[in-house]
C-alpha cells in the first residue's frame, strides 16, 4: 500500500498548493481577494464535481492509466500555473489541476482496495496519504515563493511526474492480479450509502470550521500570536493523520461501523475541551486529541462506502473522498457568517453541537457483513 499513501499525499499536495500559492499571486500579480477566491473556486470545481462522473467510468473501465495520468495532469497544471503572465490562463491551469485530482482520486481508490486486500488498515494508510500531502504543502511552499516568487510554483512539478512514472509500473504489475480482484462482488446499497455520505459531510463541515477557523480562535480568545494559532492548527492537522491511520487499525480489530460510530461519540467531549480548555499550551495538547477524534473514521468511511458499493469502488472513492468532502466545505461561508456576527469563540461553540449529528448517522449505519 504503499504506493498508493505516497501517491496520495504526492496527489493532495497540488490541492493544499493552491490555497497556500493564492496569497503570492495576490502580491505578485496585485489579484484582488474577488480574483484570488476564484482561483481557489477554479480548483475546487475541477477537483470536485467530476469525481463521481469518473468514478463511474472508473468502474466500467479498467484504465489503469488514469490514477498516474491524473497525478501528472495535477502537478504539471498546478507548477505551470505561476509561470502564466495573464489571470485566464492561471485560473484555467488551476481548474486542469483540479480536474486531474478527479482523476486520480476514484481510480486511486478503487485500485487501493485491490490492493489492501480488504484490509481497513491498508485503505486508511491510502486516506491519510492525502492528509499527509494537504499538511506539506504550506510548509513547503510558502518558503519557495517567498524566496523566490509565485513562479516558483514550477519547482514542485517533478515530483508529480516521478510519482506518476513508479505509479504506472506499479499499476502494470499489477494488472496480472485484476482478474481476481475483478471476481469480488455483491449488492450495491444504495440507502446505506446514502446515511454514509450524509455522516461524511457533517465530518467534513465539522473539519473544515476547525481549519478555517482554530488559528482565530488561538488568536482571538487566547490572546495568542499568529504564530501560535498556526502552532494550534499544525497539531490538529498532524492528529488528524494519526487519527485516519489509528482509524483503520482499530476497524480491522473491532469492525468498521463500531469505529465510525466511536470517532463520531468521541469528537463532541474533545471538541468541548477546544472550546473550554482556558490555558493555550494546554489547549494545543486537547487540539491534537480533536485532530485525532474527528479523523479516526475518516479511511474507514472510504472502504465502508466500497463496502456498501462492491461493484462500485470507483464511484464510492469519488464521493467519500471527493463530493462529500467538498459540499461540507460549502458550509464554511456559513460558519463565516457566524464569525463576522458574534466572532470565532462561537464557531467552536457551534462545532460543538454539529457531531451530534454525526452520532445519529452513525447509529443508522449497518455492518457491511448483513445483506
Amino acid at each position: 500500500m504503499r504506493h498508493w499513501m505516497i501517491a496520495h499525499a504526492v496527489d493532495d499536495f497540488y490541492q493544499g498548493l493552491v490555497p497556500a500559492s493564492i496569497p503570492f499571486f495576490v502580491l505578485d500579480r496585485g489579484y484582488s481577494y474577488t480574483a484570488a477566491s476564484g482561483l481557489a473556486l477554479a480548483a475546487t470545481l475541477g477537483s470536485s464535481l467530476p469525481q463521481p462522473f469518473i468514478g463511474m467510468i472508473a468502474d466500467r473501465r479498467r484504465m489503469l492509466w488514469l490514477a498516474p495520468g491524473g497525478l501528472a495532469v495535477a502537478g504539471i497544471a498546478a507548477g505551470l500555473a505561476g509561470l502564466m503572465p495573464t489571470y485566464v490562463a492561471v485560473w484555467l491551469l488551476l481548474l486542469l489541476s483540479g480536474l486531474g485530482v478527479a482523476a486520480f482520486h476514484p481510480a486511486a481508490g478503487r485500485d487501493a482496495r485491490r490492493d489492501a486486500a480488504g484490509s481497513a488498515t491498508g485503505m486508511s494508510l491510502f486516506a491519510a496519504g492525502g492528509s499527509v500531502g494537504f499538511f506539506l504543502a504550506p510548509a513547503l511552499v510558502t518558503p519557495a515563493l517567498v524566496h523566490l516568487g509565485v513562479g516558483a510554483t514550477a519547482l514542485f512539478i517533478p515530483p508529480a511526474v516521478l510519482m506518476a512514472v513508479v505509479l504506472m509500473r506499479h499499476q502494470q504489475r499489477r494488472e496480472v492480479v485484476h482478474a481476481a480482484a475483478a471476481s469480488a462482488g455483491g449488492r450495491d446499497r444504495w440507502v446505506a450509502f446514502s446515511v454514509l455520505t450524509s455522516l461524511e459531510v457533517v465530518r467534513s463541515i465539522i473539519f473544515f470550521g476547525m481549519n478555517t477557523f482554530l488559528a482565530l480562535f488561538w488568536i482571538r480568545h487566547h490572546g495568542a500570536s499568529a504564530t501560535m494559532g498556526g502552532v494550534a492548527l499544525t497539531v490538529f492537522l498532524g492528529g488528524g493523520v494519526l487519527g485516519t491511520m489509528l482509524g483503520g487499525r482499530l476497524a480491522d480489530r473491532i469492525g468498521e461501523v463500531r469505529v465510525v460510530q466511536l470517532g463520531s461519540i468521541m469528537a463532541i467531549p474533545a471538541l468541548v475541551l477546544v472550546r473550554v480548555v482556558p490555558e493555550p499550551w494546554l489547549g494545543v495538547m486537547v487540539t491534537a486529541l480533536c485532530g485525532i477524534a474527528i479523523n479516526i473514521p475518516f479511511g474507514v468511511l472510504v472502504k465502508l462506502g466500497q463496502d456498501y458499493l462492491p461493484s462500485r469502488p470507483g464511484t464510492a472513492a469519488g464521493v467519500t473522498l471527493g463530493l462529500a468532502v467538498t459540499v461540507g466545505g460549502l458550509f464554511a461561508p456559513v460558519l463565516g457568517a457566524i464569525a463576522d456576527r458574534s466572532g470565532p469563540e462561537t464557531v467552536l461553540t457551534v462545532l460543538c453541537v454539529i457531531p451530534v449529528v454525526a452520532v445519529v448517522l452513525s447509529a443508522m449505519l449497518p455492518s457491511p457483513d448483513t445483506t
